[in-house]
């Protein structure tokens, strides 16, 4: 009884989030606020060719990316759960300030585990071919400020092109003021898209395996975590079982990394200025629960 009284304030509150981000923000045909999964806030973006993208407002999560043969682009794990009680596993997690583990706060921040704020979309201009985009905020306040002594404003948007989704995170330092809101020194924080990509199987190294790392230093954090040793990628990077886990980050790579998806075509992760390290993780048996084919 209890928690069927939780589950319907959130699912109110969603509404009313919805209908006030439909009224300032929605553009007929591009850009539309509804309730997803759990009754929380997404946003859906659609394109004139009929790709589609959805982004949640907790975490700022763009789950799903629908290209127009109906394909989705990006993952969903069995184990996701809507109910704010953990981020959402799957999709594009947003992992801010902090990528990976960290004796400050959870694993990977806590971006992904709180609710972003609608403060802009867009269409563009060009009437032929509109590129529907949100534009979700993020700023400090009182839970973060007790997990991360920083003022920050955090933006994230999302635009739908053609053929690619595009990402960008910005992170902005304000400068103290008078009355000491802000920060008077640079502030240090990590972060990633932390992206699952949908393949169709894994373990065909003939038809799944990432290319354009050839060559690039990287750090292997299944082999010594403590003690962490660069090595040289050499050829292409594949999965399966003579591989297990894959955990790796790869330094100062290439603006394009290609994921072949097994289906002949592959996703290409282009990575702009700032970016310059590439992460590949793929869990193989290492996660708990029956549905471990799936990776």
């Amino acid at each position: 009884r209890r928690r069927g009284s939780i589950l319907t304030r959130s699912s109110a509150l969603g509404e009313r989030i919805i209908q006030d981000a439909n009224a300032a923000f929605a553009i007929p045909g591009s850009v539309t606020f509804q309730l997803g999964e759990g009754g929380l806030p997404k946003c859906v973006l659609t394109h004139k060719n009929g790709s589609r993208a959805e982004v949640y407002l907790f975490g700022a999560n763009c789950v799903s990316w629908v290209l127009p043969s109906g394909d989705d682009v990006l993952f969903l794990r069995p184990d996701a759960v809507w109910d704010r009680s953990k981020p959402i596993a799957g999709g594009i997690p947003l992992c801010f300030p902090r990528f990976g583990p960290s004796a400050e706060m959870q694993q990977h921040g806590f971006a992904r585990n709180l609710d972003w704020s609608v403060i802009s979309s867009s269409a563009d201009p060009n009437p032929d071919e509109p590129e529907p985009s949100v534009m979700l905020s993020l700023k400090d306040n009182e839970y973060t400020r007790q997990i991360w002594p920083c003022a920050f404003q955090a933006t994230y948007e999302v635009t739908l092109r053609r053929e690619k989704l595009r990402l960008e995170l910005c992170v902005l330092n304000p400068e103290q003021d008078k009355k000491g809101r802000g920060n008077d020194t640079a502030i240090e924080f990590t972060a990633a898209l932390h992206t699952y990509v949908e393949v169709v199987d894994a373990s065909d190294t003939t038809k799944v395996f990432v290319k354009g790392l050839e060559g690039k230093k990287f750090v292997d954090k299944t082999k010594d975590v403590s003690n962490v040793q660069p090595g040289v990628s050499t050829g292409d990077l594949s999965f399966g079982d003579a591989v297990g886990l894959v955990d790796r980050v790869y330094f100062e790579t290439e603006p394009e990394t290609l994921l072949h998806v097994g289906t002949g075509a592959a996703v290409a992760i282009e990575n702009t200025a700032g970016w310059t390290d590439t992460v590949v993780w793929n869990p193989h048996t290492t996660l708990p629960g029956d549905d471990k084919n799936v990776w």
